[in-house]
This record gives C-alpha cells, sequence and structure tokens, in this order.
C-alpha cells in the first residue's frame, strides 16, 4: 500500500501553475459540457457547484494519474473511473438525465450511463494533451 501511495504522491506532485492550466481548462469544460448536456436536454447536474466535485476535485486528480500512459490507456483506465462517476451520479440523483433524449433514443435508456462513460473516459486523454499543449504555449 506503501507503494501506492508513492506512486499518487509522485504523479500529484506537479508544478503549480501546470496545477492551474488543468483545474482552469477541466472547470470550463466541465461548465460548457453541463450547459450543453441541459440545453440540448441530454443530462445536466443537479447543482451547478458539482462542475468543481467532479472536473475538479475527481477528474483532475485521475488525469495526473494517468498522465503520460499511452492514450488508449488512459482511455481504458479512464472508462473505469468515470463508470463509477456516472453510476454513483445517477444512482444518488445527483445528475439528472432527460426523458427520451437523444443517447436514450439512438441506444435505449439501459445503455445511457455505459454511453455516457464511453464519451467521457476521453476526456482523461484529450485532456492531458490539451492541457499539455497550453501549458508549453504559456510557460515555455
Amino acid at each position: 500500500m506503501k507503494e501506492f501511495w508513492n506512486f499518487v504522491l509522485h504523479k500529484v506532485n506537479v508544478d503549480k501553475r501546470l496545477l492551474l492550466v488543468y483545474c482552469v481548462i477541466y472547470f470550463t469544460w466541465g461548465m460548457g459540457m453541463d450547459w450543453f448536456g441541459e440545453y440540448v436536454q441530454i443530462a445536466k447536474f443537479t447543482y451547478w457547484w458539482q462542475v468543481i466535485t467532479c472536473y475538479i476535485l475527481f477528474m483532475v486528480p485521475i488525469s495526473l494519474l494517468l498522465r503520460g500512459l499511452p492514450f488508449h490507456m488512459q482511455y481504458a483506465y479512464g472508462l473505469v473511473a468515470m463508470g463509477l462517476l456516472e453510476f454513483g451520479g445517477y444512482a444518488l440523483q445527483t445528475s439528472f438525465a432527460y426523458p427520451d433524449n437523444i443517447v436514450d433514443q439512438f441506444f435505449n435508456i439501459r445503455n445511457f450511463s455505459l454511453g455516457m462513460a464511453l464519451f467521457f473516459a476521453l476526456y482523461f486523454p484529450l485532456g492531458n494533451w490539451l492541457v499539455g499543449k497550453i501549458y508549453a504555449a504559456i510557460f515555455k
């Protein structure tokens, strides 16, 4: 267990400016996705501040842990993380899926959470790539 915590501490011990870029990008991304999900009536958070808990307090640390892994590994580990997050959000009713939304229409209501997890797992490899590019451009 000590080896695991050493790994985690090593991965999250990053330049504070990099952490700031992650937080700004993920918060903006989260607010945009929450707005889009509500606008097209797919799904939304029950409360706006859930963007902070999900995107910054959950997804940023996982992104840091997955940083540097190949795309497919980031996606696979991200899928596990997002599966748990999506399952928990809908089970606890802290997220709301609009009835008969476009995801339900294409994939069936029973596949909604799976579809959301499959989509949002892309955030980890894409987010790490985007943050890396922005960080390098600003702090070169």
